[in-house]
């Protein structure tokens, strides 16, 4: 009574001895709301929501059907962990609605004596539990967080590996192409080199041919018919020369014409592996991004251990702070049995010294009224007793008269003198 006082709840022994559902149902609710702060009223947007859910699945009107049975089941389900923790292990819906009469105020007293004493303990423990759940409620955070970026980088990291296998194809056909390019870009540079002296040697020959022609025309020019058979044939040979050599120059002109074309080739050549470098340039970044996505996943793997051994430490934490709180609880139930068994033992005593009271108690009025009647026996014959002394004094004393006038007149008649001594 005390410890519902407390509370705010003010009971009655009466009520402690013959409690109804109704006052059991407070009293337990009353216990359950010091721990964990849960309430009807706190349990009613949960219990809507789920008649909610019920109408969706079946809109005859569900709130009217099951708002008693869905309140009193998820009441039922807190009340039932609450037990368990207070190590009432066979708390059943029994206890609450249908409890027997036979045994419901030792039931009751039983199981609320456990609530109270677990409400104590937990009272005792607020400072431990309130910072373990502190920590349990921030490791779950940052593990939901971890989570989350996990989940985000493992994204990034499909994207990546999604879009480097679509452009892996092409990176091996880009790669096979830059080899080929490089292979004939190689060959047409070592043409092109050659051409390049050919043509230069070609262009020098032609100086000399330049030169010689006009050595030839001021050499004609001088002689003046001089030698003219011999300046003839020399002529129509250095013109067979002249037209070997345009010959020539036309086909260095036709072959510099396909090197133009080639360097054309070349260039483009160059464009597209400028291209395909900058192509390959982006896909080593992204590979760079992808190992150090990589890294990052690796981080946060190891971040992940780190917090799940924490985890587990706060876990084994409260796994101790669980023993050391049924250990607690063990010990407060043995002290609770004994000293159950001390007060059973006691009101057996009592119960014993109430009917050895009760019998001697009917002793004493027995000896009292025996006395009774023996101080009444004894005042009667006092009286009998009085009233027979009084007779025999009267008796005596008149026999003492007489006596002593008959002595008196048997002494006048014997002329004796007798004392009246």
């Amino acid at each position: 009574m005390t410890a519902l006082s407390e509370w705010g709840l003010n009971v009655s022994n009466e009520q402690l001895v013959r409690p109804s559902s109704d006052f059991v149902i407070g009293v337990y609710n009353a216990c359950l709301e010091q721990v964990t702060s849960i309430s009807p009223n706190v349990l009613h947007k949960p219990t809507q929501r789920a008649l909610a859910s019920l109408e969706d699945a079946n809109p005859m009107r569900a709130s009217d059907l099951y708002n008693n049975a869905i309140s009193h089941n998820i009441m039922l389900y807190h009340l039932t962990r609450f037990a368990t923790s207070a190590r009432i292990m066979d708390f059943s819906s029994r206890d609450l609605s249908a409890p027997e009469p036979e045994r419901t105020s030792t039931r009751f007293i039983l199981i609320l004596s456990a609530f109270i004493n677990f409400v104590k303990f937990t009272e005792q423990c607020t400072t431990f539990i309130s910072n373990v759940r502190e920590k349990s409620a921030q490791v779950i955070e940052e593990r939901e967080q971890v989570i989350q970026e996990l989940s985000a980088v493992q994204h990034n990291l499909a994207v990546l590996k999604a879009q480097r296998a679509k452009d892996e194809p092409k990176c091996e056909q880009l790669k096979e192409e830059n080899v080929a390019v490089t292979t004939q870009l190689l060959a047409a540079k070592e043409v092109h080199t050659g051409l390049t002296k050919e043509i230069e040697s070609l262009k020098i020959e032609r100086a000399h041919l330049q030169a010689r022609n006009e050595t030839v025309n001021s050499e004609s020019a001088l002689s003046n018919g001089q030698q003219f058979p011999y300046l003839i044939t020399h002529s129509i040979e250095d013109k067979k020369g002249v037209a070997l050599h345009e010959t020539k120059a036309r086909d260095l002109q036709a072959k510099i014409s396909a090197l133009v074309n080639i360097e054309k080739d070349v260039r483009s050549c160059i464009e597209q592996l400028q291209t395909t470098e900058k192509e390959v340039q982006l896909l080593e970044g992204s590979q760079k991004e992808l190992a150090e996505l990589k890294d990052s996943l690796e981080y946060k793997k190891v971040e992940r251990g780190e917090l799940q051994k924490k985890t587990e430490r706060v876990h084994k934490q409260l796994g101790n702070a669980q023993e050391k709180l049924e250990r607690a609880q063990r010990h407060a139930e043995e002290k609770r049995q004994a000293s159950q068994q001390t007060f059973e033992r006691l009101q057996r005593d009592y119960e014993k010294m109430d009917i050895e009271r009760r019998e001697n108690d009917k002793q004493v009025e027995e000896l009292r009224m025996e006395a009774g009647d023996i101080e009444t026996k004894m005042v009667e014959h006092l009286k009998k007793s009085e009233t027979e002394l009084n007779e025999l004094l009267t008796e005596y004393w008149k026999l003492r008269h007489e006596t002593e006038v008959y002595m008196e007149t048997l002494a006048n008649k014997l002329n004796m003198n007798v004392s009246s001594d």
